[in-house]
């Protein structure tokens, strides 16, 4: 039985008031090997994030089956910040991806950050993102952290625009010391970076020169138009994490619809690992809360690659695995050692 009308029916429309959102999938099971050091990292992930997100922002956390003791914090930091606005709590572990998409395809706001829960942010992250998605309309995708290292990885439109509507060049690392922390925070024996990669990286610059970016970026945190997460979700995953998961959602979505692949030339945020360290505990003690209130979103234009010049970019790609071919290239774009790189 139903008594009266609805009186939302007669407020139907949605106003959307912020644009930028940032998804938070954490998974801390218990506190014990991997996991002894991760609920520190993760509050030092999260109160960076508090204090550098500007007031067109809001959070959503998914909680992938965390221990009580992390569910708990994350419920109060929702009772306490204005920023966060959901939070997700899963009885089952359903990986990075699905805690992704299950939360955006429930929100609207154009531009969508993912993040993993053991990165830091430093001030000015999101402006520094969101001034390459105005100076490069085409961009889909935008890590505050530069990577010298996949400027070929699902790249073949930022390719296309690199040879006929902008200029490539190589230029200096602004920060390598920062790179090389990302190297050591993997955790891995062999090193990714070799001192080539810590000294250059490969820059797009656009057509009247007012903007530039890294070729290329990681997906440990970065930020999408929310295209990339709509195409990348017509189905679920059934992998965790790893196995090439986020490239088949998140890479391949962005470079088949047309959309730049980028980085900011500074590097604006910190790739923790399962350990705090002192530097990091300063890094975040420093910050000063945000209070701008963004950008007006109306600068972010929406620029497709076209499928005819994509295609012209995956030649280029594959001109480009090439080795000589390679050498040519990176040489004219200013590289003095290619044969290194």
């Amino acid at each position: 039985m139903r008594i009266g009308s609805n009186p939302e029916k007669e407020n139907k429309l949605i106003q959307l008031e912020n644009y930028h959102r940032v998804i938070v999938p954490v998974y801390i099971p218990h506190f014990e090997g991997y996991f002894e050091h991760s609920f520190d990292v993760f509050k030092l992930c999260l109160e960076s994030l508090l204090k550098t997100v500007h007031k067109k922002t809001r959070i959503s956390i998914y909680n992938n089956n965390c221990h009580p003791l992390v569910k708990k914090y994350i419920d109060d930091q929702f009772e306490d910040s204005i920023y966060i606005d959901q939070v997700f709590h899963s009885k089952e572990n359903l990986g990075k991806i699905n805690a992704i998409l299950s939360v955006s395809k429930g929100n609207l706001e154009p531009l969508i950050t993912i993040t993993d829960a053991d990165v830091l942010f430093q001030q000015g992250w999101q402006y520094a993102i969101e001034e390459v998605f105005i100076n490069f309309p085409e961009a889909g995708m935008v890590s505050p952290v530069p990577s010298s290292k996949v400027v070929t990885n699902n790249t073949a439109s930022t390719w296309f625009y690199g040879f006929f509507k902008g200029k490539l060049e190589f230029q200096k690392v602004l920060n390598p010391e920062a790179m090389h922390l990302f190297d050591l925070s993997l955790g891995n024996n062999k090193r990714m970076y070799d001192q080539i990669h810590l000294e250059n990286y490969l820059v797009l610059k656009n057509k009247n020169n007012s903007g530039e970016a890294v070729v290329g970026c990681g997906h440990f945190v970065a930020t999408l138009k929310r295209d990339v997460l709509d195409l990348g979700s017509k189905h679920p995953t059934l992998i965790k994490i790893d196995g090439g998961v986020e490239e088949d959602y998140i890479d391949i979505p962005n470079d088949g619809l047309g959309y730049l692949r980028l980085a900011t030339k500074e590097n604006f945020a910190y790739h923790i690992g399962n350990k705090t360290e002192p530097w990091m505990l300063d890094l975040v003690s420093s910050l000063i809360p945000e209070s701008s209130n963004g950008i007006a979103i109306n600068k972010i234009s929406d620029i497709k690659i076209g499928y005819f010049y994509r295609k012209i970019g995956k030649l280029l790609l594959r001109i480009m695995s090439n080795k000589k071919t390679r050498y040519l290239f990176f040489k004219k774009f200013g590289l003095k050692n290619p044969s290194n790189y």
